[in-house]
């Protein structure tokens, strides 16, 4: 029998350890965002922020990252500033989780390594700007991020702004009915468009409190069957959304420029999103920003609503 002691195990930093022993509400948030989605030193300054609305709303913040190999489940302050300053750290997806484990790497984690490792250490609740999904042009490419299949797989409530809107939304949407994930608009009738308020797709169902996302996430652990996740889509306020029309105009350069230089797989996404900051001033920047935050407020209030339930 082959020995396990190379397996890593989970390392919860002691505030969360606790709050999971003792029923607290506890929010998990992705680390790609500190190490790979913002400049220095503002990524330190948003990574404390949104740590501080999780504990102003009486919850803990459990940031996940990988050190050294070791997934680490909550963040102690130095752990954050190395997150948010170490050159070349990777960004790790679930599939990446074992390999830098046996190699004892380091890296931020994305949205389905993030899923994966808040669910199994126990947190059921986890908060993020805008998830991944198919991208366009997926008919001749097959590109599809991870995120969806780890999320067909994966018993946790991700709150976000939608998906990002470089992506193929509809095509996204229909990827996720198929794969038996469950969607619901956050006081809204439309699907959140990421930067924008809405992107003008309707949701199937709507909830509006954070008592009814408990409710779902209950009903869900009641009928069992496939361990998926449920997906409660917060729309940006519209006063705090990147112009609609600043963003279709720049999206379509943003596209257009890729196709010019062949940029592909894992690049497009960080190049499409760069081309926007660019291409906007920095307010596509600052509307995803505020769509993190309200988004990590309504987590933590679903948290609460969880654990008291």
């Amino acid at each position: 029998m082959r020995s396990s002691s190379t397996v890593p195990v989970l390392r919860p930093s002691d505030e969360v350890a606790d709050a999971l022993a003792n029923g607290a509400p506890v929010v998990a948030l992705e680390s790609t965002i500190i190490s790979h989605g913002l400049p220095q030193p503002r990524n330190l300054e948003v990574a404390r922020e949104l740590e501080g609305v999780v504990r102003e709303a009486g919850a803990v913040p459990a940031t996940i990252a990988v050190l050294d190999g070791v997934p680490r489940i909550g963040l102690e302050e130095p752990e954050l500033e190395r997150i948010a300053t170490e050159p070349g750290l990777r960004k790790l997806s679930q599939r990446d989780l074992p390999m830098a484990a046996a190699l004892k790497a380091s890296g931020a984690t994305t949205v389905s390594a993030t899923s994966f490792l808040a669910a199994r250490a126990g947190i059921r609740v986890f908060a993020t700007g805008g998830l991944g999904g198919v991208h366009r042009g997926w008919t001749e490419d097959q590109d599809e991020s991870a995120d969806l299949d780890t999320l067909a797989r994966t018993r946790i409530t991700v709150v976000c702004a939608g998906v990002k809107s470089i992506l193929d939304v509809p095509a996204t949407l229909q990827r996720l009915e198929t794969r038996g994930v469950s969607v619901a608009g956050f006081r809204t009738d439309t699907f959140p468009g990421f930067y924008l308020h809405s992107s003008g797709l309707p949701v199937d169902w709507r909830i509006d409190s954070p008592e009814e996302a408990a409710a779902v996430m209950r009903g869900q652990d009641a009928l069992g069957g496939q361990e998926s996740a449920l997906i409660v889509a917060n729309p940006v306020p519209r006063d705090l959304q990147l112009d609609p029309e600043l963003h279709d105009r720049v999206l379509a350069e943003a596209l257009a420029a890729a196709e010019r230089e062949g940029v592909k797989g894992q690049a497009i996404t960080p190049f499409l999103l760069g081309y926007l900051v660019d291409g906007t001033g920095g307010a596509s920047l600052e509307a995803n920003l505020a769509a993190v935050r309200g988004n990590t407020a309504l987590a933590a209030r679903i948290a609460l609503a969880w654990a008291t339930s």
